[in-house]
């Protein structure tokens, strides 16, 4: 029971932060697979079957925009950050250090209470 409890708020805290993590890496476009890889890479793991849809909500509230290259032998859909993206990526980052600077001193702190 007690697994069971921590996996769904592990989820939960997991979820709170892909956005950030996925608007992160789309300063440059990227397709799917290679946005995966690269976040594995980082040490974040993420499903194709979370990406995708998360790719297509961020891209409807215009955080996104992408495009499909049809040069290679594979098409391929790549995404990147839209100028308003850019800007809601930035004032996320900032509110995520100054949550990180909070967290930090209640979890982290000399405060013994654990």
């Amino acid at each position: 029971m007690e697994k069971d409890l921590v996996e769904s708020l592990l989820s939960e805290l997991r979820r709170g932060t892909l956005i950030l993590c996925v608007l992160s890496q789309l300063g440059e476009a990227k397709y799917g697979y290679a946005l995966i890889q690269n976040l594995e890479d980082k040490g974040i793991d993420i499903d194709a079957n979370t990406l995708y849809p998360l790719l297509r909500r961020l891209e409807k509230q215009e955080l996104l925009c992408s495009e499909w290259n049809t040069q290679e032998a594979k098409p391929r859909k790549y995404y990147k950050r839209t100028v308003y993206g850019d800007s809601v990526y930035q004032i996320l980052t900032e509110q995520w250090s100054k949550l990180s600077e909070g967290m930090n001193s209640l979890i982290g702190g000399n405060s013994g209470e654990r």
